[in-house]
């Protein structure tokens, strides 16, 4: 049932899938302030979608999109929108893909947690931060999944955590079916970390972890997004270099496209990372914690004193990459910058063969793919992407296996027209 309506949302016209969704939100009980709060983050959707040409028709990156030009508001007060912004264009991407939406359980206080339970979920909170050392985001992540798991239980009728069965755990895993395979294992991880924590205090008297099944999630099995080399050229000359914002986003793709830096790394980037006696870029990478200089080029250098002289606005902050809008300042931690290629890229007309993403991220993976062409040596290409080790850079050489095998289906299809 839900397959078939799965398939037949994937075509509808996003001002349709609104109105369907809105529908479902009043058939499974949501307010009507809810209701009215939803509509107009999507009506708000539906302008973006337009102002940027991504068309009628819900995607990923209009998803990413959108949701980076909300974040991009620092005002304060503008803080619940942006939450609430996020939260129902995620919503929609649910109710695309599954046809129904599952109320947010995010919210504790609203769970229906047994109050046997509720103590042990405060100790192994208190647990993973004083003992396992985890950061207060990773605790901030795991602590409401095992908050649903325990809600779970007590529509199970369970009470107290001693009375846990394998049955239960089992049980549960048929919920998490909704999420894609790296998602529900790390879900399944989580628990079964706190189930070994019951078993380490005494709580359960069996460990009843591997009653939960292993998701085998092979490694680098997604192809990277790769452009052809003729439209990254088409992008960097669609920029307005004339502009603040064009000087700006100029250098970030430049930095992404010619030295491959993460989006990470290009949004936390400083001033005085940049060495200008020694034309080189010094920085930490933002992922790995270990340090990576690489050669600043003419282009470079240039597109970078260009921003830097006569685009980036004087202030205080020491982020070389700033935004535009009022309030002044650095992009937030979680900024994806979608915007600085979209922008340009919808303005240069350019569209690719097939689906594939293409944020600034997937510069990086051209870069990597353009060398390894080029026969540049792997532990090379892994210096200047700034693996740990040449494992990660091969999987950039099945992107360029997968592009050949493209390239040689369109020429049996030219000959199969001609």
């Amino acid at each position: 049932m839900v397959s078939h309506n799965k398939a037949r949302l994937g075509d509808v016209p996003l001002g349709r899938l609104i109105a369907r969704a809105l529908r479902h939100l009043q058939d499974i009980g949501y307010s009507r302030k809810s209701l009215r709060n939803y509509d107009e983050v999507w009506r708000h959707l539906v302008a973006f979608a337009k102002e940027q040409g991504f068309g009628d028709e819900f995607s990923e990156d209009l998803e990413a999109g959108f949701v980076e030009a909300c974040r991009s508001h620092r005002d304060a007060s503008r803080r619940d929108w942006r939450r609430r912004a996020a939260l129902g264009v995620r919503m929609l991407g649910d109710f695309r893909r599954d046809g129904r939406i599952e109320r947010s359980r995010t919210d504790r206080s609203k769970l229906n947690i047994p109050p046997a339970m509720r103590k042990p979920l405060r100790d192994y909170e208190s647990y993973c931060t004083d003992r396992r050392h985890l950061s207060p985001r990773s605790v901030a992540t795991y602590i409401p999944q095992l908050a649903r798991f325990l809600d779970f239980l007590g529509t199970r009728g369970l009470q107290r955590l001693p009375q846990l069965q394998a049955a239960d755990l089992t049980a549960y895993v048929p919920w998490l079916e909704r999420y894609r395979p790296t998602t529900i294992a790390h879900h399944l991880g989580v628990l079964r970390r706190f189930v070994q924590y019951l078993t380490m205090r005494g709580i359960l008297r069996q460990d009843l972890a591997e009653a939960l099944p292993k998701v085998r999630v092979i490694r680098d099995a997604a192809i990277p997004s790769v452009w052809d080399a003729e439209l990254v050229v088409k992008l960097l000359q669609a920029v307005d270099r004339s502009s603040p914002v064009g000087k700006r986003d100029y250098a970030m793709l430049l930095l992404a496209s010619r030295l491959g830096l993460r989006v990470s790394d290009v949004r936390t980037l400083t001033l005085d990372d940049l060495d200008w006696g020694a034309s080189t870029i010094g920085f930490t990478q933002s992922k790995t914690s270990v340090p990576l200089r690489l050669p600043m080029s003419e282009e470079l250098g240039e597109a970078l004193i260009d921003y830097l002289r006569f685009g980036r606005p004087k202030t205080e902050y020491r982020e070389v990459f700033l935004t535009l809008r009022r309030p002044v300042g650095p992009f937030s931690e979680d900024a994806k910058l979608y915007e600085v290629v979209n922008r340009w890229r919808n303005l240069a007309g350019i569209r690719f063969r097939g689906r594939q993403r293409h944020g600034l991220h997937s510069l990086r993976h051209t870069l990597a793919t353009q060398l390894l062409r080029e026969q540049t040596p792997m532990h090379v290409i892994s210096a200047i992407l700034g693996h740990a080790s040449t494992a990660s850079t091969m999987i950039y050489a099945k992107a360029d296996t997968e592009m050949l095998r493209s390239a040689a289906l369109d020429t049996e299809e030219a000959h199969d027209v001609e």
